[in-house]
């Protein structure tokens, strides 16, 4: 891997020109994704695909009439110390918001990365080729913010933001809800029930552990053969079933840890509190993704959970 302070004139032309067509790339593909659910954004993309297109062409042309017709093949992965960035899949993962922040970071990072390189060389010649090349990018920040503010109003970005937040509620906090829930509460009963039955917190912490579990796989099953999520909009279901299942495990084994203590009282106080904590958390959830007034929230949730804990203690202490 060759260092940036060893490459040429020639060669760090060449090296922007293959830097703008892979920018313009990117760009084209977040538009090409974007394209069905966030319309707006996803003109947006294209425009500054065209903008960076432009640019490639003005560098060409410079190029061929300092160098010559042949431009070397020179990537930034092959550049110690380069600008790194991320594929465009794996930050279209990220939501709309990350996609819209990558793209202004791109045209940041690259300016920067000029400017600094342009403070190290000695030559006339290369600093100011390089601050053309940051001047170059910082048109191009420019340009985009100026392209968003023509392409994506705020009524828009506002519109595209709320469809963004309800997938997520949709594919993510709702099957995580639904698995914390049932993790939390249906495994009460069991493991306060064999609990109180035995006064061993060994013997409730391995059934905990087993009635985690199993709700854990029986619920993942359960959400991820549910529906394919074509029709309802719910997402991959194999994603479902697996945040569904994580949450429930993870919702039973919560008050289930606390029977490692080997004293049975001090075991007991210690779960109680767990539970007042994940009946706590789940009332926040629901406040906070699906509109429930939290003292509703509180209500509904303690005096389910409350039902169950009772079941369970009278049933192991009958």
């Amino acid at each position: 891997m060759r260092k940036f302070s060893s490459l040429t004139d020639q060669e760090i032309l060449a090296l922007a020109i293959s830097n703008e067509e892979e920018d313009g790339r990117i760009y084209s593909d977040f538009a090409y994704a974007l394209r069905e659910k966030y319309p707006d954004t996803s003109k947006i993309f294209t425009d500054m695909s065209v903008e960076e297109d432009s640019h490639r062409r003005d560098l060409i042309d410079l190029y061929a009439s300092r160098f010559g017709p042949h431009i070397p093949l020179i990537r930034r992965q092959d550049i110690a110390d380069f600008i790194v960035r991320k594929p465009a899949w794996q930050i279209q993962t990220q939501g709309i918001e990350a996609v819209r922040q990558h793209a202004r970071q791109m045209e940041m990072d690259a300016a920067r990365f000029y400017r600094q390189a342009a403070l190290r060389t000695t030559d006339a010649a290369t600093r100011k080729l390089l601050g053309d090349l940051a001047h170059a990018e910082d048109q191009h920040e420019q340009a985009a913010n100026a392209i968003e503010l023509d392409r994506l109003p705020t009524s828009k970005r506002e519109s595209e933001d709320e469809d963004a937040r309800r997938r997520f509620v949709l594919q993510v906090i709702q099957p995580g809800l639904v698995g914390l829930m049932d993790g939390s509460v249906s495994t009460l009963a069991p493991v306060f029930a064999a609990a109180f039955a035995t006064h061993q917190p060994w013997n409730a912490f391995l059934v905990g552990m087993a009635a985690s579990v199993g709700a854990g796989i029986s619920m993942g099953f359960a959400e991820a053969l549910s529906d394919d999520g074509k029709l309802s909009g719910r997402g991959a279901p194999l994603l479902r079933g697996l945040i569904c299942g994580l949450m429930t495990t993870a919702g039973g084994i919560g008050h289930t840890l606390p029977f490692l203590i080997d004293n049975f009282s001090t075991a007991m106080i210690a779960a109680v509190i767990v539970v007042v904590i994940e009946l706590f958390v789940i009332s926040w959830i629901r406040w906070r993704y699906q509109e429930t007034p939290f003292g509703s929230a509180i209500v509904q949730i303690v005096i389910g959970g409350l039902l169950v804990f009772v079941a369970g203690v009278l049933i192991g202490s009958s």
